[in-house]
């Protein structure tokens, strides 16, 4: 028996590490498969130091590139991986490129695919993200669900309710061990911050920041948050560089910084007014923290994160941002109910299933 957990870019990271410390805590044979579909240092390397994560076990290496090629280059070398160590299961979290990928030649192969934070979908199949959900969601063997919404819509979708397993989120699991050593950093105060008196955004997702007028709007809609508060805005790689080439001003007080590492963000999260962003990892993680999150998309996968978190959606819309800016910093916010199994024990409840479905 070998399990192959698979690993690609930034998420992937936090979702996998309670696996991986948990399956190597019951000493059941695991190997660590890094795709490098992500590998600039902050977004990669420096998440296996400070999460603890054992160095991969095997680099893909493939890099950026379109979305096919970048799925086809990681399918062509994934295969090699299966086919010398034969893993008995492969284990894929999230929805990146790297996940989708990996299901679809585990299950070329016949290997059972184990697919972690299962059935999440936002119904807009324009992203990219929501292919990789399906796909890998259809070829999977155990599917490990964080919120009710999962359950609901593999139901819907015709999956076996005994493939599917109401586990909880890992990424909670990974904040919580976290969140006190990333607060003691005082990352804040490398920007010359001060604690609940700045916003933080991140933006990367194709649909925001890939066409000129959609970035250049939304940059301009982030006034309103400008003239409140400062706004810290660690840029992601494929952000930067529409940024570069459209040179699209900037509003006052938005300060770019590069993208931080694993704790230097949390720790920023953790301590700002609010939160803007366009990722699904983040809205989780402000509703544990407690932290206002406008999420600048008109449809989310995560709807507990709305229904019992910190998180309202305010797509690209100046005047909603406005408004939603000015009742946070009047006090005028929901209070946050963490969702059911948000609660550190994740790792240990997906150990369990694999353990038992092993021992079948």
């Amino acid at each position: 028996m070998l399990i192959c957990n698979v690993v690609g870019a930034r998420p992937n990271f936090m979702k996998i590490a309670p696996i991986v410390e948990e399956l190597n805590r019951r000493g059941l044979p695991q190997i660590l498969v890094h795709t490098g579909q992500h590998y600039d240092a902050n977004m990669s390397q420096v998440f296996f130091d400070q999460l603890g994560l054992p160095r991969p076990d095997i680099d893909l290496g493939v890099g950026s590139d379109s979305h096919t090629r970048q799925t086809a280059r990681i399918m062509i070398a994934f295969e090699e991986v299966c086919q010398q160590h034969h893993p008995s299961l492969v284990v894929t979290v999230g929805d990146v490129n790297s996940t989708m990928a990996a299901a679809l030649v585990a299950a070329k192969l016949t290997i059972p695919v184990a697919h972690v934070e299962a059935g999440l979908r936002s119904f807009d199949r324009t992203m990219p993200e929501e292919i990789n959900r399906v796909v890998t969601d259809h070829l999977s063997d155990l599917l490990f669900t964080t919120e009710q919404s999962g359950n609901d819509n593999l139901r819907r979708e015709g999956i076996a309710d005994n493939k599917v397993h109401f586990v909880g989120n890992c990424m909670v699991d990974t904040l919580l061990k976290h969140a006190d050593m990333a607060v003691s950093l005082t990352p804040w105060e490398t920007f010359g911050l001060q604690p609940n008196a700045y916003a933080l955004l991140t933006l990367h997702r194709p649909a925001n920041v890939d066409d000129r007028d959609t970035l250049q709007s939304l940059l301009i809609a982030l006034t309103s948050v400008t003239e409140r508060l400062p706004l810290l805005f660690p840029v992601h790689p494929r952000t930067r560089a529409r940024l570069a080439e459209w040179q699209i001003p900037l509003p006052n007080r938005l300060i770019l910084v590069e993208p931080q590492p694993y704790l230097e963000f949390l720790g920023l999260m953790a301590k700002a007014r609010l939160v803007l962003t366009d990722s699904g990892g983040v809205q989780q993680e402000t509703t544990v923290l407690n932290v206002p999150c406008l999420t600048l998309r008109d449809t989310t996968e995560l709807p507990v994160t709305i229904s019992d978190g910190t998180n309202q959606l305010v797509g690209s819309d100046a005047q909603k941002i406005a408004a939603v800016v000015g009742q946070i910093l009047a006090g005028r916010w929901k209070t946050v109910q963490r969702p059911p199994l948000w609660d550190g024990y994740t790792g240990q409840r997906i150990a369990d299933v694999i353990e038992k479905w092993i021992s079948y």
